[in-house]
């Protein structure tokens, strides 16, 4: 059984001819949304809902954003756990894991153990913040809580990306996106060379969670920071995203939709080139215009 995509049965109306409506039963694919538990040694650490899959990638891309991982050592590994057994009996290490079931059980929890001297600060354990999947920050107590700290400062990266280039973008994000296709219910984030290279593609009921999907791809492929990349997300571009893409060295944020007033302060603020309503053949730049030339 599939736990990316759920079948239901729908009644369809259509009203696009004069007359009575017209009224139909079928059957649609679903994106799928549960819950996931982060626990970092043990102890729980986050709860956020996401599409089940890549969760591995999800929980490192999480940690990387909270300034908490950079290198693939970091941890010494991620397990998941079932709600019934605990972690010790649990033998799933396999980020593919995710989309099975243990004695009946989805496995929506993931243990993660940290090397020695990577430390997780106890105010952000003692958060322990509920994530759903249309806001990642919503519950914080501040907006500085959500500032991780920055290892891989984006200001100094001269990558220049072609207009041409950035234009593609959105299309070659939407041509990957099989999940997407099925469902038309799930934001992506893809991952971009500046010649236009397709490196990584992330599908999530949360804009956040498929950028964090990204991110956890990378750290545990020993690919930070991202210089010289860009990151394109199929919604608007908010205050997360931005710090998100800053937290993992990638110079240039482009989003299809607008972005809010204090995502473009803080790419501002960070050196990020922000670009918003990438859409056809144009597109607005909020900051860092000199990195797209043409």
């Amino acid at each position: 059984m599939s736990r990316v995509t759920a079948r239901r049965r729908v009644v369809r109306l259509d009203g696009s001819v004069e007359g009575p409506i017209r009224r139909r039963s079928g059957e649609e694919h679903l994106a799928a949304e549960e819950p996931l538990e982060m626990r970092i040694g043990g102890r729980p650490f986050t709860v956020t809902m996401r599409t089940p899959g890549d969760d591995f990638d999800l929980v490192a891309g999480h940690l990387t954003a909270e300034g908490v991982l950079a290198a693939p050592d970091d941890v010494v590994r991620m397990k998941f756990c079932s709600a019934d057994n605990g972690c010790s009996s649990t033998a799933y290490t396999d980020g593919e894991a995710s989309l099975a079931f243990a004695d009946g059980d989805p496995l929506n929890i993931v243990d993660v153990t940290l090397a020695p001297g990577v430390e997780l600060p106890e105010e952000r354990l003692r958060r322990s913040s509920y994530v759903t999947s249309a806001c990642g920050v919503c519950g914080k107590t501040s907006i500085d809580a959500v500032h991780a700290a920055v290892r891989w400062p984006v200001a100094d990266d001269d990558v220049k990306v072609p207009a041409a280039t950035l234009f593609t973008l959105p299309d070659r994000m939407r041509e990957a996106q099989k999940i997407f296709a099925k469902t038309g219910g799930l934001h992506a984030a893809a991952l971009f060379t500046a010649d236009g290279e397709l490196v990584c593609l992330r599908e999530d009921v949360g804009r956040h969670n498929a950028v964090d999907k990204v991110l956890g791809w990378a750290q545990r492929a020993g690919r930070l920071p991202l210089r010289e990349h860009v990151l394109a997300v199929s919604g608007r571009a908010s205050f997360e995203l931005v710090q998100k893409a800053v937290a993992g060295g990638i110079p240039v944020l482009a989003a299809v939709s607008a972005p809010s007033s204090l995502a473009v302060s803080l790419a501002a603020e960070s050196g990020l080139t922000l670009v918003g309503f990438l859409r056809g053949r144009t597109a607005n730049v909020y900051c860092g215009a000199e990195r797209i030339i043409g």
